[in-house]
């Protein structure tokens, strides 16, 4: 839920949530160029590049969502294995580009599913697509929000909103863009790599960003009305956007972040922030883990994790979408056990002598 008034909220994420990080990681072990898992034609003798380049992820993916305590239910989600071939496109060199999402819509849930249904074919559709995946994607999430406040005549719809979180798969890269506070998650043996930025007010950067454009932050709420401070819709608040749809406070371009699969880079789990509300990233990765070495079934596992956050006493929305890319279950890790040497002091071996002499006189 991001819609608020001037009441003072605590921002609950972690520090690295809130933190400055680069749209562009590099992980110091693995190969970072534009887009080179899908343009790379070179051959290199270098044996853990080698290693790199045999793996070739095999996406499965699930989904599962709840209403929660809410009276409606504004979360929607898509999975789609080939983008192209869901338009009507053929594939690049008969390579499959995978689509994922989660909306977590506010004031209704006109915009979540105008995204939803919209969102994947102006990236398809883009001339650029998909070779240079960044520019469309991000071009394509300023469109969609361009065109859902030409389109949508219907004041119901215009006055709502929807935080946006995409992943697409294409090759061994692995493409995520996020515009509001829904998160993207990565289980690298077993280690939980966070793969987006929550926008926040309490964010140091996207205040920075906020208060160039003439906004403010107002008791945590962005211009005193928002939890977010990216987000497609919300055309209907005034001071929010300008028409141009990137230059107001509140802006639908998304952060993206772009890796390399290996071997070791296990699934991606992307939840609506009502999922991380009561997880957090180490601890959704742990219980993802445990469940799919148990059964190895990537619906099933989405649904206990929700079922899991309802226990926990999440009271929004709750959205899972999960991506495997084994078909394996992930490996269980021993963690070997340390040899400690115990010793006692002089002291308290006197102290045992002078109880064992106790003991026998």
């Amino acid at each position: 839920m991001v819609l608020g008034n001037k009441q003072t909220i605590v921002c609950v994420e972690k520090l690295e949530a809130c933190g400055e990080i680069a749209q562009m990681e590099k992980s110091p072990d693995l190969p970072q160029s534009h887009m080179e898992g899908i343009c790379e034609n070179t051959v290199s003798t270098d044996g853990k590049q080698n290693q790199l380049t045999s793996f070739v992820p095999a996406a499965r993916s699930g989904e599962w969502s709840d209403i929660g305590s809410r009276d409606h239910m504004e979360d929607t989600h898509v999975c789609i294995t080939d983008l192209a071939e869901k338009f009507g496109y053929s594939s690049l060199g008969g390579e499959a580009v995978s689509f994922y999402g989660v909306f977590d819509g506010h004031g209704g849930k006109g915009a979540a599913n105008f995204v939803r249904d919209n969102l994947p074919r102006l990236i398809v559709e883009d001339a650029d697509f998909p070779l240079k995946l960044e520019k469309v994607v991000t071009r394509s999430f300023l469109q969609t929000d361009i065109q859902f406040a030409k389109m949508c005549t219907l004041q119901s719809m215009l006055s709502s909103g929807t935080t946006a979180l995409t992943a697409m798969i294409f090759g061994r890269s692995l493409l995520v863009a996020n515009a509001g506070d829904c998160r993207a998650v990565l289980s690298r043996l077993g280690t939980a790599i966070e793969m987006s930025r929550d926008h926040r007010p309490c964010c140091i950067k996207e205040r920075r960003r906020i208060e160039s454009l003439g906004g403010y932050v107002d008791d945590g709420f962005l211009n005193g009305q928002l939890g977010v401070t990216r987000a497609i819709g919300d055309w209907h608040i005034e001071g929010m956007k300008e028409a141009g749809g990137s230059d107001g406070p509140l802006s639908a371009e998304p952060e993206l972040k772009l890796i390399t699969l290996t071997k070791d880079d296990e699934f991606l789990i992307i939840g609506s922030d009502g999922i991380w509300d009561v997880f957090t990233n180490q601890n959704a990765v742990d219980f993802a883990r445990r469940r799919l070495q148990e059964h190895n079934d990537v619906k099933i596992c989405c649904k206990e994790l929700v079922e899991e956050a309802v226990r926990r006493g999440a009271v929004d929305n709750l959205t899972i979408v999960l991506i495997c890319f084994h078909l394996e279950p992930p490996v269980r890790i021993t963690v070997p056990r340390s040899r400690v040497r115990r010793s006692i002091s002089a002291e308290g071996l006197h102290s045992l002598r002078c109880l064992l002499e106790s003991q026998v006189l």
